[in-house]
This record gives structure tokens, sequence and C-alpha cells, in this order.
């Protein structure tokens, strides 16, 4: 208390979906959390991930989360299997930050680097925007609820049964795999720019001289895109620490022609 003031603090709530900014789903998921705490800050992570693209959902919410602070309550809406059987649920995690969405891999990224302290399926209705939720908008009728009472300072354990974390759901894209020949990876991610990221990270190159290897193709490692000609493949460090392959002024995607899960593989010279 400062006077007659009540000072609360109510945590942050970040938005991952693949809705889009044409219609209005992310807009209405803001409407239900302000409607239980207005009070509520919320966080535009991204709302363009491409449609159903769970791996994609995952390493963009892998790579932002550590930048957000303790108490941080991530709302992840990238499900293919709305209405399905698959399970709705809520994570505590080690540094008391929250994940909220369906149980489809999205998380095991970011799973994958933090100890997970409570999981639960979101099975009380009481905490959804409706006991009857639609089969085709969970984000709204499910997740945006949970997800804003748990940022008021609901329980975790108040929103559903408890689950057991080693039966979530995973994507295991991070490991990468030595061999005489070279340190193999793939390509887990495409940013909009067209760059190639891959699950190789920068711990394998320090101080040494290196390329990448992709379709047969030897891409120089380099430290600036600058350090080609314009147009030109490169391959350098991110800025979350990955090795990923870009072109100078263009698109690696568009010029090498290049998917997602293609194999890279990183070869050490000296």
């Amino acid at each position: 208390m400062t006077g007659n003031i009540q000072i609360t603090t109510y945590r942050l709530i970040t938005l991952l979906t693949d809705f889009g900014m044409k219609d209005g789903y992310g807009g209405v998921m803001k409407g239900v959390i302000k409607k239980i705490n207005p009070m509520l800050e919320i966080v535009d992570l991204t709302h363009e991930i491409p449609p159903q693209n769970i791996a994609a959902a995952r390493f963009c919410l892998m790579n932002a989360y550590p930048y957000f602070p303790e108490g941080t309550v991530h709302i992840a809406v990238v499900d293919p299997g709305v209405g399905s059987h698959r399970r709705a649920i809520a994570l505590q995690l080690s540094n008391n930050n929250f994940l909220v969405g369906p149980d489809n891999g999205l998380f095991s990224g970011v799973i994958s680097q933090n100890q997970i302290i409570n999981a639960v399926e979101l099975t009380n209705s009481n905490y959804w925007l409706t006991s009857r939720p639609s089969n085709t908008f969970h984000g709204r009728d499910i997740f945006a609820p949970a997800g804003a009472h748990l940022a008021t300072g609901v329980p975790i354990q108040n929103l559903g049964a408890e689950i057991d974390p080693t039966s979530l759901t995973k994507i295991n894209i991070n490991n990468c795999v030595e061999k005489s020949t070279g340190i193999y990876g793939c390509i887990q991610y495409i940013d909009r720019f067209g760059n190639l990221i891959t699950n190789i990270l920068d711990k394998y190159i320090k101080s040494k001289t290196w390329n990448l290897e992709v379709k047969g193709l030897m891409i120089r490692g380099c430290n600036t895109y600058a350090d080609v000609s314009l147009g030109e493949a490169i391959a350098l460090v991110g800025s979350d620490g990955w090795l990923e392959i870009a072109a100078n002024g263009g698109s690696a995607e568009s010029l090498l022609q290049v998917n997602l899960g293609v194999e890279v593989i990183l070869h050490l010279l000296g």
C-alpha cells in the first residue's frame, strides 16, 4: 500500500498465432483477455506464423522467450488439431513463466531449455469463456481466458487436471549430429527475408574457418552480409546464435530453392 492506493502487479501476456492481420481473430483474443482483466498488458509477439506451421511457431517462441521478464504468460495458438482430442494445456516453468496453448509440439523448443514445474490440461470450464467452446476457435474460448486468469494470479492447479510433463508432444529438431565428415543438421526455419536458419549453434565454429553445405553446394562462412557480392549466398551466425544461410541483398530461399527440413552439413576447415 502507498497511501490509499493499492499497488497490484499483473503478469505480462504475449500472443503468438498464425491468424494474420486480415481477420479479427487476434483482436478478439485481446478483447477476451481485457474483459477478464483490463489492466493486463499484451504484447503481440507475432500473428504471422505461416498457417498451421507448428515448427515455425516452435522456433519463433523458443527464440523470443528469453527476452521477456519473469512471470510472463505466453499464449501460443497454431492449432491445426483444434476441436480434436489433442490436449489444451498450461505449463509453469522454473523461472515462473507460463505457456498456454495446444499440446502439439509448439512448446517443445522452450521446454527443451527450461524445466517444467507444473503441467495441467485445461479441463476446468470455470476458466473458459464458455462451457461449450467452439470446435474451431479455442484461442478465444479456452486459451485467452486461461492465460488471462493465470496473468491475474489464479494458481495453475485451478485450471485443470495435472498431467505428466514427459507425456507432452515434442518436435525434436534441436539436435544435430557430429560425424567424422562434419556436423549434420537441417533447416529449421525460414524467415520473411528468405534466410535459411539451421539447427546448428555457433558453439561449433569458435575461432574456426568453416562453411555450410546444402544440396551439394558449399556456402562460405563469413561475419557480415557485406563480405560477399550482392546476390551471393553467404553462411553466417544469426542474431539468436544459429548458423544460417542468407543472400546479400536477396533471398537465400529463392536463390537456392531450399525448403524446411533440408539437410545441412557444417564443415570445419581449421
